[in-house]
């Protein structure tokens, strides 16, 4: 088994993997079991579509329980309760104000492993979060990323 290194997880997202990798194990496991099963007693499995996406399932499910895994053995926990909010750190939401747009967003800076754009949270590997880590409350940063350079203000750290 190949080290992906350590791994910073929050304590959440280390909670989050754990269970996952239950369900998968003692949930997902048995459904593809009955459906493997059901599939066989449908008699041939050279043209048999159902048991195809059975495997298929499978596959997927021993791959993501092996990922898991991985990530489990080498991940380390944070507990990020002990941030006092003065300076952005692994675990820390802050506010951002974009400095062109006056518009202010919060994010959670998290692992890559953990990060969702989708729910505000940014990996502390990313433009944004890799230069906000460290700030203060009205430090202004600028901020390289793909898309051009942005430049926020530190409004809020929690």
């Amino acid at each position: 088994m190949k080290s992906i290194g350590e791994l910073l997880l929050t304590k959440e997202g280390f909670e989050k993997l754990e269970n996952e990798l239950m369900h998968l194990k003692n949930i997902k496991r048995l459904e593809i079991a009955e459906q493997l099963k059901e599939a066989l007693s449908y008699g041939d499995i050279v043209d048999n579509a159902e048991y195809e996406d059975a495997k298929n399932n499978q596959a997927f499910v021993e791959g993501r329980i092996i990922t898991i895994e991985k990530l489990l053995y080498n991940a380390r926990p944070l507990d990020t309760n002990g941030n006092n909010g003065r300076r952005v750190a692994f675990g820390s939401t802050v506010k951002l104000r974009n400095l062109g747009t006056n518009k202010i967003s919060a994010y959670s800076i998290v692992s890559t492993v953990e990060s969702d754009p989708f729910e505000n949270k940014i990996s502390n590997e990313s433009p944004v979060g890799k230069t906000v880590l460290g700030s203060a409350v009205g430090d202004q940063v600028k901020v390289k990323a793909p898309a051009g350079i942005f430049y926020y203000k530190i409004e809020d750290i929690q």
